[in-house]
This record gives structure tokens, sequence and C-alpha cells, in this order.
């Protein structure tokens, strides 16, 4: 259970840390953008170390960047599953938040899901 201000922060933020460790067990930060559903994340991601990473090892966290003197950090653990390999669209609810940034990468929305094509859902949450 997320109090208020962390639910508020998790569905406007544009860009949480994805943490992942692969095979190696080497962690690896990366920024992603999310949709927070109320219980669970939706990532899309391209091929490569993020899918190779959770298809090893599914344990990640996520955590949003803290504000300017370092307080309201957030940090939740939780395992991420591939749903879907070959997504045909995005999410309306991702659209809606990220369509304007899809837009200034030069994209619309079906070169977006062809490129990030892994639907990745992260549940099983534990917040830190």
């Amino acid at each position: 259970m997320v109090d208020r201000r962390v639910e508020s922060r998790l569905k406007k933020e544009l860009i949480a840390w994805l943490v992942t460790a692969g095979a190696d067990r080497k962690p690896q930060a990366v920024p992603i953008w999310f949709v927070w559903d109320g219980s669970s994340f939706l990532i899309y991601a391209q091929d490569g170390a993020k899918v190779r990473d959770i298809e090893a090892n599914p344990q990640v966290e996520l955590h949003l960047n803290s504000d300017e003197v370092g307080d309201g950090i957030v940090r939740v653990s939780g395992e991420a599953k591939i749903e879907a390999r070959r997504i045909r669209r995005t999410s309306a609810e991702y659209m809606r938040k990220y369509g304007s940034q899809i837009k200034r990468l030069g994209m619309n929305p079906e070169d977006y899901a062809g490129t990030y094509h892994n639907a990745i859902r992260v549940r099983k949450l534990r917040w830190r």
C-alpha cells in the first residue's frame, strides 16, 4: 500500500530507474518510461540487456529521483515478467502519458510499438 504522495508521484513522474542484474549478477540501472496502474508497473523495452537481464533474473528494483535536497526517495522491489514480445500497440494509458515525447522522438505510435515491442510487467512489489 502506497501513500497518496507516492501514488501521485507514480502517476506523474516521467522517468524511473530500473535496476536489473543479469546472469553475471552485476547491477544495471537504466532510466525508463513506465505506467503505474495502482498495483504494478508496465514498461516497454527494445530487445537488449534489459530484457536479457530480466530473463536471467526477474528480481528488479525501481527508483524515482529524489528532490533537489535528496528527500522524496521512492524505492520498490518486485518481480518482472516479459508479458509479450511482439506488441502491436502500446497501452492507451502509456500513450496518454508519453505520446508527446514519442512524437518528439520523430516516431508515431506504430513505430514506437515496433521498436519497443517487449511489454514488461513488474508485480509482487515490496516498498522500501
